[in-house]
């Protein structure tokens, strides 16, 4: 599910009388629902943090949470929305206790918790069902069933984009070009997050061959994408210059790509948007775009903390924006990694060399695990973390 999709199914479950209801004296806040098609997404507002754990992952018409450390507030029960029948909140043993009867068969596609931000000032843990099946019957017995484990949820797809190509050489060194150490650093990335079979990866490019900026966001969007990340090689007058840094997209450039993607009649339709109202639907792309732009700076974050405790040379202000165009999808987390001046002798050394290449993408690949390993991590806009333009 896309962020977009994310907003779309938050904002409209937001304004649903159906399936919403506010908690009292409690740590559970409330549980709002979206549907779309055969997805529903649950949101149970807290007012705390709190660790999940799945009791019942849907295998017998109903899915089960435990949510360890709150404390249900009165009155959390009620119908549902799309997959979900209907749902009831309860206390059990210092923790609260989710139950969704199922209307379809319907397994758990992710999890995670979403700490304040985005203009929200608590916590909220996201559900994502998928329906699988057929429809199965209101359960009649509403105590606790054994533990089962949860299924697999669909991994998660990485789009490597490797900068310039073809008639584009990019940036040149003493003994290489940009197209030619991006694409070898690109499909190293693939190589090395494919080992452990927890995600699937696209390439924009697996050759030498142009592919037009704005062709590389539509790639990510209609893949679905989870993660975008454009690698590049940096240049410089100065010889002596070296070191990465992530460039993520500016406030201007959140400008340019509200253009790019409001131009024409079916703007909204391309974004999967309502279109029954112009002006709900700018918000929700403005919505869309804030909460991409936060999961991008988180990335960014966390990449560069791994490339740094790899010992890789960073630039003194590592973390810039910018509005460029591989960075323009509203609904696609994105960053763009200059892994090096390739105008600088070391530098290009590093980058032309496969031992020390495949070590770079080793501590990327251990920055996307810990990307999607905590979701929970405290987001950053590039406002807050020294970027500069």
């Amino acid at each position: 599910m896309t962020a977009l999709a994310f907003v779309v199914i938050c904002v409209v479950g937001l304004f649903a009388t159906r399936g919403f209801a506010w908690g009292a004296q409690g740590d559970v806040l409330a549980v709002r629902f979206g549907a779309d098609g055969d997805r529903t997404r649950v949101v149970i507002d807290l007012d705390k943090s709190a660790q999940g754990r799945v009791i019942d992952a849907g295998g017998e018409g109903r899915v089960v949470l435990a949510l360890n450390g709150v404390a249900p507030g009165r009155g959390l029960n009620g119908g549902g929305s799309g997959l979900v029948r209907s749902y009831e909140v309860t206390s059990s043993g210092g923790s609260s206790r989710v139950q969704l009867e199922l209307a379809r068969g319907s397994e758990i596609e992710r999890r995670f918790l979403l700490p304040p931000g985005d203009g929200v000032s608590h916590y909220r843990y996201v559900v994502d069902l998928k329906a699988t099946g057929a429809a199965v019957r209101a359960s009649t017995t509403p105590a606790p069933r054994p533990s089962a484990p949860p299924r697999r949820a669909e991994r998660p797809l990485i789009v490597i984009d490797a900068g310039h190509g073809g008639n584009d050489p990019g940036a040149s060194g003493a003994r290489a070009q940009e197209k030619q150490v991006t694409l070898a650093a690109a499909l190293a990335l693939k190589t090395e997050l494919e080992k452990n079979g927890r995600y699937r990866v696209r390439l924009t490019r697996s050759d030498d061959r142009y592919v037009d900026l704005y062709r590389r966001v539509s790639i990510a969007r209609q893949s679905d994408a989870d993660l975008f990340i454009s690698l590049h090689a940096d240049a410089g007058a100065d010889p002596a210059l070296r070191g990465a840094s992530v460039y993520t997209l500016s406030e201007q450039g959140a400008g340019r790509a509200v253009r790019e993607f409001t131009r024409g009649d079916n703007w909204h339709r391309e974004l999967h948007l309502p279109g029954r109202d112009p002006s709900v639907d700018r918000i929700l792309l403005d919505m869309t775009q804030r909460a991409t732009q936060n999961r991008s700076a988180q990335f960014a974050r966390v990449l560069l903390t791994h490339l740094e405790g790899s010992d890789q040379p960073l630039l003194r202000r590592s973390h810039r924006d910018a509005g460029l165009a591989v960075l323009l999808a509203p609904d696609v987390p994105a960053v763009l990694l200059e892994m090096g001046f390739i105008t600088n002798p070391e530098d290009e050394r590093l980058l032309t060399d496969e031992r020390a290449r495949r070590r770079l993408m080793k501590s990327v690949a251990d920055g996307i695990d810990r990307y999607f390993r905590e979701p929970s991590a405290p987001m950053m806009t590039a406002s807050n973390t020294g970027a500069t333009g």
